[in-house]
């Protein structure tokens, strides 16, 4: 490697988190992020520097903008995926690096719903909610006016506030998420069911590559007969950790030191509203980490 090309090694280097974390929020994938980063490194070591006057802001726009394109043709992929698409869980209790000043769209209820959104709605809110760039900066970054880029925003918070649970305090989250493992662990069922809002919805990711439930599970009387019936199910060589992804405490069902579940939650005021249960093996590459 030549001195120049370790030169802006080292440059990009210290912006690939922020970099991934974009793409990851957008895609809502590890790999696919990776496989952006990557080809933004690629032009980056291509790019007349004399004519870059940020840096950053270049490396934004590209990762952004290729992100844009991956999302458009991910959705033709996930339309004919087996049983309910969750995006690829993270471990963010080192973190992060993904790079964000805050953990904004990072949970994995939210980023299911920004796969809702068009790729150029879920641009604008990644890079406004979660990495706080203006109007101005993101109109920049998409070839849009000011103005359009405040109405993608707009569209984005309608879609999103509309399906989105009304999220309580991380501490009040972890709390009832430790107690209802304390209950499930001891086999409390009675004490499981008043854990769940009334509306509760339960969706299992196993990518039709293992046994999971096709279809979402709606009601807090079919989600704790489903609960039930994965407690008469667990095996006693089954171990659960409880460890932070996507920002928030989540738990990890292992099995002879591999992870085959990870579980979590969206709380509001109400109860458990959502809960995800990522089985696909595929997705769960970055938990084997434990």
């Amino acid at each position: 490697m030549t001195e120049h090309l370790a030169g802006l090694a080292v440059e990009f280097e210290a912006m690939r988190p922020r970099l991934f974390g974009i793409a990851y929020r957008m895609l809502g994938s590890v790999v696919e992020a990776q496989d952006v980063v990557q080809d933004v490194w690629i032009r980056w070591q291509a790019t007349d520097r004399s004519e870059i006057r940020s840096p950053l802001a270049f490396l934004t726009t590209a990762t952004t903008r290729l992100s844009i394109t991956v999302a458009a043709s991910a959705r033709t992929r996930r339309e004919v995926y087996i049983g309910p698409w969750i995006p690829e869980p993270v471990l963010t209790g080192n973190d992060p690096a993904l790079g964000a000043e805050k953990a904004e769209a990072l949970e994995l209820g939210l980023l299911m719903l920004l796969e809702r959104l068009t790729p150029n709605e879920r641009a604008v809110y990644v890079l406004r909610e979660a990495f706080d760039y203006s109007f101005s900066d993101i109109a920049g970054v998409l070839e849009t006016s000011e103005p359009n880029a405040r109405q993608l925003a707009r569209r984005a918070r309608v879609h999103l506030d509309g399906s989105r649970t009304r999220q309580v305090p991380a501490a009040e989250h972890d709390r009832l998420l430790r107690a209802f493992l304390a209950a499930a662990q001891s086999g409390d069922l009675e004490g499981l069911e008043t854990f769940f809002a009334a509306d509760v919805v339960v969706y299992s990711d196993g990518g039709g590559i293992v046994t999971a439930a096709r279809r979402p599970i709606r009601g807090r009387d079919n989600v704790t007969r489903f609960f039930a019936g994965i407690l008469a199910k667990v095996a006693a060589d089954v171990s659960v950790d409880v460890v932070h992804g996507n920002g928030e405490e989540v738990f990890v069902l292992s099995r002879g030191g591999t992870a085959v579940i990870l579980c979590a939650m969206s709380v509001g005021d109400t109860g458990i509203a959502r809960v995800y249960f990522v089985l696909n093996p595929d997705k769960l590459t970055a938990v084997q980490q434990l």
